[in-house]
């Protein structure tokens, strides 16, 4: 029997939602992940970065539509507005620009600053 049929549901779901975010998070940052193993030759490419973001993305809505066919409460690691991000499905561009909050405070400090 594997490891995960040891684990019960919702820690399984709040591990595999975790690993989803941050996969989500890093495609966003341009960094690297295991898609780009897949297509080592696509790097060179620029659109292979909007690509990699919309497969983590879909990643992340599968995930998330497993927890709640399960009944599996999955908004705790997010911020309310990542949730509304989430539950419009749609990658727009104000999901990319404001997914992470305290980035934006940051640019915005950084700019009044100079």
């Amino acid at each position: 029997m594997s490891d995960y049929a040891q684990k019960d549901l919702p820690t399984f779901f709040m591990d595999q939602l975790r690993q989803t975010k941050v996969n989500f998070e890093r495609a966003l940052d341009c960094k690297h992940t295991d898609f780009d193993d897949l297509y080592p030759y696509m790097n060179e490419q620029p659109q292979f970065f909007w690509y990699k973001r919309y497969v983590a993305w879909s990643e992340l809505l599968t995930v998330v539509r497993l927890a709640e066919e399960l009944e599996i409460e999955w908004t705790t690691d997010f911020t309310e507005q990542q949730v509304a991000f989430i539950k419009g499905k749609v990658l727009q561009g104000k999901v990319l620009d404001h997914w992470n909050p305290e980035e934006q405070e940051e640019k915005i400090s950084q700019l009044e600053e100079k």
